[in-house]
């Protein structure tokens, strides 16, 4: 039974990331990611890990997706995004990534009925992940952290530059720098 889940996880994240890294809307990419998130946790789940897909569902698909949505936000395209972002979300939009994580849902379920320890593993508990995180790893978890900074530095400094050039278009247009209400 478990090794038929895992492999129902394991297609739900394969193609919820292909799903992903295929779609031209970064917020539609942004839901796949999710949901391939959500997969890759349910696999730790079923690996004997649930302190590992805790922390993938709460640090993954929790806190850097809401990071990537605030830079979706921060680089706002004005009216003519606004407008596409409305013709792109009709309700068949989400079909796709409702049925996959509804997939995932009912497989938790399952688990969670029956809820034994997974016979695929041992029980890896909270203190041996902190020990490997911060112990012989520690130098990973710090050059990730950077790296997840310098992304989010760099994508305000895109969005910024488009800001910029709006501003001196309309600066050129005729409208004085003090009534575009931005402040230097």
């Amino acid at each position: 039974m478990e090794l038929i889940l895992f492999y129902i996880a394991a297609t739900v994240a394969l193609f919820s990331t292909v799903f992903a890294l295929t779609r031209s809307n970064a917020a539609h990419a942004l839901i796949y990611l999710i949901v391939s998130l959500l997969a890759v946790a349910v696999i730790f789940f079923l690996l004997g890990a649930p302190f590992a897909a805790a922390l993938e569902v709460i640090v993954y698909a929790g806190a850097i997706m809401v990071l990537f949505v605030f830079v979706i936000m921060m680089l706002n395209l004005g009216e003519e995004g606004q407008e596409l972002e409305r013709q792109q979300m009709h309700p068949a939009v989400w079909i796709t990534p409702a049925i996959l994580s509804a997939i995932l849902l009912v497989e938790m379920v399952l688990l969670l009925a029956k809820f034994d320890t997974p016979q695929t593993g041992a029980l890896i508990t909270a203190k041996q992940v902190g020990l490997s995180l911060y112990g012989p790893y520690v130098l990973a978890v710090e050059i990730a952290s950077m790296l997840l900074l310098a992304g989010l530095v760099g994508a305000y400094h895109v969005g910024r530059r488009f800001r910029s050039t709006e501003i001196d278009e309309d600066s050129v247009a005729g409208s004085s720098p003090e009534n575009t209400g931005v402040i230097d």
